[in-house]
């Protein structure tokens, strides 16, 4: 609430012609208010200024005469209630005369203590609650919440956004302002991998839409931007389309349509910082700047990924965009946005630059960037997840993906923990291709104590395909039955070659 302007305000007899300015009576003043107080003295009659005693909280104040005026000269001030009084002691008709205000002096913000909220849907209405000492005012979302005793309040938001405001105010006008970061729970989700292209093929297409149709999935996880940079529908992110990004291989809005019909959530991918679309022609043109670099000014060689295929996750024209498009899905329509290679490269640190990072941290970065996401899409009611390693549980600074920090930011963490990709003895597995269930358990179980106390859920990347052991029905049923062990009963299923095996799949109540 903000505090009224000080102005002139005359107490007293009309006759006495003693007036006082600068204060209201029983007004709050905040720090700001009370530093600049300006207290100042007239009278009809100039003669009575000289005999005024000005008192605060019974004690002399100094005050001077100048221009015809009397200036009062007011110590600093505690918190707290004061009194100012002027007494005339001259002569008739000022005999007596007393002028007084009492005012209120109050430099602490209120104390604002936020409840946690559950939201089972977007747009469905939530109830805000919690406690702010001292406020007078609680404002949600635009709503003012009637404060009662303790500071107490409580307000209903018909459709909120996932991000709601509270501002608290007390009769000063301090103000203490803290968000609700709604806790969506994301509905079941057991979805299949399919590339742009896949969609394309009946044979691959219709595969999915089987199991969809068999209520063994209730989802389709489908590539916006994928490994090679590529789009996969005609995106008009100028970028996009600058580079020649966009090639169109399905109509998005008509695909999500259909999978929407089928009764089943879509899961837009979207390859993060591995494009080497964008790293190519922005090298070519000078850019350098957005692409991972040596130490010697070179491009980064990413390991297997080739010379140009890492773009530069601090710069801002990558981050912008990465979300331009995830904005633009989200507007399309995608239930979800799920960033892949939201990292920097796998390999030694030093061994690599990126340009405009500063002092902030790889994982800072980009947990900054996700969190840059959600304020882009959460209008939009867009579920956001991003894919790690399952290394990043235990190492996260060996691809700058800290869990912690990531899962204050998303809806959820989809971790890979595929089976073949973990090395010997990892959470104490010898073999952990060969024993599907206990490295899967054991290292989701780490994912929720990471992602503990916060509000993202833990949906994982499980394995449908063969890597140096033989991957059946049992071998993924094993590593679905783990995930539930660990209360996770959502997945999302990768295979390259888009066929799954629907023997793995139990039907979907």
């Amino acid at each position: 609430m903000a505090c009224a302007a000080l102005g002139a305000f005359a107490l007293g007899t009309p006759s006495a012609g003693i007036h006082l300015q600068g204060v209201r009576d029983n007004e709050w003043l905040n720090a700001a208010t009370a530093k600049s107080l300006d207290l100042v003295v007239t009278a009809d009659d100039d003669s009575a200024l000289d005999t005024l005693k000005v008192t605060l909280d019974g004690r002399p104040v100094p005050a001077h005469r100048q221009d015809g005026k009397l200036h009062v000269q007011p110590p600093a001030l505690a918190d707290g209630q004061h009194r100012l009084s002027l007494r005339s002691e001259g002569p008739l008709p000022f005999t007596g005369t007393t002028v007084s205000r009492t005012f209120t002096i109050a430099t602490t913000s209120p104390v604002l203590q936020l409840d946690k909220v559950t939201a089972t849907r977007p747009h469905t209405p939530v109830t805000v609650h919690g406690t702010a000492k001292d406020a007078a005012r609680v404002e949600v979302n635009g709503i003012t919440a009637p404060v009662g005793p303790h500071g107490t309040f409580s307000v209903t938001v018909a459709d909120p956004p996932p991000l709601v405001k509270v501002i608290a105010s007390d009769r000063a006008g301090n103000t203490a302002t803290d968000e609700v970061h709604l806790a969506r729970v994301h509905p079941l989700l057991r979805a299949a991998h399919l590339t742009a292209i896949g969609w394309t093929s009946d044979v691959l297409r219709n595969g999915i839409l089987d199991l969809i149709q068999q209520k063994k999935l209730n989802a389709v996880e489908l590539d916006i931007k994928d490994e090679n940079g590529e789009i996969g529908y005609a995106s008009q992110v100028p970028l996009a389309k600058e580079i020649g990004a966009v090639k169109g291989y399905y109509d998005a809005r008509a695909t999500i349509d259909a999978l929407h019909k089928a009764g089943a959530q879509v899961v837009g991918r979207i390859v993060a910082f591995r494009d080497p679309i964008l790293a190519t022609a922005s090298w070519q043109q000078g850019h350098h700047e957005r692409v991972v670099q040596t130490p010697g000014g070179e491009a980064y060689h990413g390991g297997n990924y080739g010379q140009l295929a890492f773009t530069n996750f601090a710069d801002r024209t990558v981050r912008d965009y990465n979300q331009d498009l995830a904005a633009e899905a989200a507007g399309l329509g995608f239930d979800d946005i799920l960033y892949d290679y939201v990292r920097r490269p796998d390999g030694p640190l030093p061994t690599m630059v990126f340009p405009t990072l500063g002092s902030t941290t790889p994982e800072q970065s980009i947990a900054d960037f996700v969190a840059e996401t959600r304020s882009r899409i959460s209008d939009k009611g867009t579920f956001l997840g991003v894919s790690v390693f399952g290394i990043a549980a235990t190492r996260p600074n060996e691809i700058a993906q800290e869990i912690g920090a990531l899962a204050k930011e998303v809806d959820y963490i989809a971790p890979m923990v595929y089976p073949s990709h973990w090395g010997p003895g990892e959470y104490n597995v010898p073999d952990p291709n060969s024993h599907p269930y206990d490295i899967v358990q054991r290292s989701l179980a780490d994912f929720a104590r990471k992602t503990d106390g916060t509000q993202a859920q833990v949906i994982p990347w499980l394995q449908d395909f063969s890597l140096g052991v033989h991957y059946g029905p049992r071998e993924v049923a094993d590593q679905i039955q783990a995930a539930a062990h660990d209360g996770m009963p959502s997945f999302l299923l990768w295979n390259a070659g888009a066929r799954y095996q629907g023997e793995a799949l139990s039907i979907i109540p």
